[in-house]
């Protein structure tokens, strides 16, 4: 399926959409450039589980793990891992297979962890169409 925001806020918008019909379990890959918006699709979603407290991208931490809503998210984003062991070492199979749903922000650079079946979403910038507009693309 394919969406175009034209606003931060119609981003989260869609996010908040998104977050309907995640199942715990669920588990998204989510790509764009910097800049692209994902950090305001993961706070729609957020707020579309129901989790009240600010969502920041994890650059630095790898992982933040919010509760609080109707199932817990875990946020990964993973640009700054450069060994997949390093995703060992996060013990990312306990996210990844527990009871939340997980986005994972730039989950090309450890494709051969995500599991068979997992969502994506992928996120472009068009400036010809305006500087804040989106095109989403969502993959079951």
């Amino acid at each position: 399926m394919v969406y175009e925001t034209y606003s931060p806020e119609e981003t989260a918008q869609l996010g908040r959409k998104i977050a309907q019909e995640l199942k715990p379990g669920s588990i998204c890959a989510l790509s764009g450039e910097l800049g692209a918006g994902k950090t305001a699709l993961a706070q729609g979603i957020a707020d579309g589980l129901g989790i009240t407290e600010p969502v920041c991208s994890p650059t630095f931490t790898i992982v933040q793990v919010y509760e609080g809503g109707r199932m817990p998210f875990y946020h990964f984003d993973v640009c700054r891992i450069s060994d997949l062991e390093e995703m060992e070492e996060i013990g990312y199979e306990d996210y990844f297979y527990g009871n939340g749903f997980t986005l994972v922000e730039w989950a090309e650079l450890i494709e051969g962890l995500m599991p068979p079946g997992h969502q994506k979403i992928t996120i472009e910038k068009n400036l010809e169409k305006g500087f804040d507009y989106r095109r989403i693309c969502v993959e079951p």
